[in-house]
C-alpha cells in the first residue's frame, strides 16, 4: 500500500509541474507572437510608451527579456518562493509564497482574492457532493434490485428529466418556488458559516440541490447499470448460495464494486468543479472562484486568470490522487 501511494504521489507531482510548463507557454509565451507585451495583460494600462526606458525597465522587471528557460523559472520561483512586484509607479509589493501575481486591477493580491473566494466555492462543493453522491447511489441501487419496476421506472424517467434540465433553469425556478414564491427562504443571500451558520445554511440548499440534481441524475444511471451487471456475477450467486444475508450480499459484494467506476468520475467531477460552478454562483450570486474566474476573463485579469487556473489543475490532480488511495481502499487489487 506504501509503495502504491508513493508512486502515485510522485505521477501526481510530474503531473502538477507538466500543468505549471503548459500554463506557463499559454499565458507568458503565447501572447508575444502576436507581437503584444505580456506585461499589458498583467498590469493593464501601461502608463510609457513600448520605446520608452521606463517600458523596457518594467519589462525587465517582470523578466520578459529573458530567455524562455529562465523566465519559467522566474515564474515558478515567484510562485513557490515570493516575490516583490511594481508597475513601475507605485511601491514594490511584497507577495509571500505561494505567490500567484498581483491584480493591479483590482489592486488585491491573486492568493487573497482566491482565498477569500475559495470558502464559498468549497461550501457549494461539499454540500452538492454529498447529496449527488448520496441520493444518485440510492436510487441507482433501488432501481437496479428491481429491474422494470415501477421503482425502477420513476428513478431512471426522473433522471433522464434532471438531465435534461440545465442548471440556469433549474436554478431559477427554484428560487421562483421556494423564495420569491411559498417565502420559505426569504432571504438567501450569502453569510460565512463562522459568523452566521443558519444564514449560510440557507443560502446554500438551493444552489446544493440545484447543482446536485443534475449530477445525481448521472450517479443514477450509471450505479444502476453497473449494480445490474454486478449482481449477475458468478460470485454473487456463489455468495447467495452459501446463504448470506440480502444486504450483506447488496451491500459488501455488490454495491462495493459497483462502487469503482462511480469512485472515478466522482473524483473528476469534485476536482472539475473546484473552478468552475459559474452558473451556479451567477444565478444565486455567489462570489466563489467560479464567479472570480468569469470576472477576470470578462476583464482580461490575467494574474486572476493564471492563479485560478493553477489551483484548479492543482485541485484536479489531489482529487484523482485521493481517487486512486480510495481505489486501494475499496478493491485491494489495484495495489498489485
Amino acid at each position: 500500500m506504501v509503495r502504491f501511494i508513493t508512486f502515485r504521489l510522485l505521477g501526481a507531482i510530474v503531473v502538477v509541474w507538466i500543468v505549471s510548463v503548459v500554463t506557463f507557454l499559454i499565458f507568458q509565451v503565447v501572447p508575444t507572437l502576436t507581437d503584444t507585451s505580456p506585461v499589458y495583460y498583467y498590469i493593464g494600462k501601461v502608463p510609457f510608451p513600448p520605446d520608452s526606458i521606463q517600458f523596457k525597465a518594467l519589462v525587465h522587471r517582470f523578466g520578459f527579456d529573458l530567455p524562455l528557460y529562465a523566465q519559467y523559472w522566474h515564474f515558478l520561483s515567484g510562485i513557490l518562493l515570493g516575490q516583490n512586484i511594481t508597475d513601475g509607479v507605485s511601491t514594490p509589493i511584497v507577495c509571500p509564497a505561494p505567490c500567484f501575481g498581483y491584480s493591479f486591477r483590482q489592486n488585491e493580491l491573486v492568493g487573497t482574492m482566491i482565498l477569500n473566494a475559495a470558502p464559498v466555492s468549497i461550501s457549494l462543493l461539499v454540500g452538492a457532493a454529498i447529496l449527488w453522491l448520496v441520493g444518485g447511489v440510492a436510487v441507482g441501487t433501488l432501481s437496479a434490485l428491481k429491474p422494470g419496476s415501477f421503482v425502477d421506472r420513476v428513478g431512471m424517467t426522473s433522471s433522464l428529466a434532471a438531465v435534461s434540465l440545465p442548471i440556469f433553469f433549474t436554478g431559477p425556478l427554484l428560487l421562483l418556488i421556494f423564495e420569491y414564491t411559498l417565502g420559505w427562504l426569504p432571504d438567501t443571500s450569502y453569510a460565512p458559516i463562522t459568523e452566521d451558520p443558519a444564514q449560510w445554511l440557507r443560502s446554500m440548499i438551493l444552489p446544493w440541490v440545484s447543482l446536485a440534481f443534475l449530477f445525481a441524475a448521472l450517479y443514477a444511471r450509471l450505479t444502476r447499470s453497473n449494480m445490474i451487471e454486478t449482481m449477475g456475477e458468478d460470485y454473487i450467486r456463489t455468495a447467495r448460495a452459501k446463504g448470506l444475508g440480502r444486504r450483506t450480499v447488496v451491500v459488501k459484494h455488490g454495491l462495493r464494486a459497483a462502487l469503482t467506476p462511480i469512485v472515478t468520475i466522482f473524483g473528476i467531477d469534485v476536482g472539475t468543479l473546484i473552478g468552475s460552478t459559474i452558473i451556479t454562483e451567477t444565478v444565486f450570486n455567489l462570489r466563489g472562484i467560479g464567479y472570480l474566474s468569469i470576472k477576470s476573463i470578462q476583464s482580461l485579469d490575467l494574474p486572476v486568470i493564471l492563479g485560478v487556473t493553477i489551483i484548479a489543475a492543482v485541485a484536479l490532480v489531489v482529487a484523482n490522487l485521493i481517487v486512486d488511495i480510495l481505489y486501494a481502499v475499496i478493491d485491494p487489487r489495484v495495489t498489485v
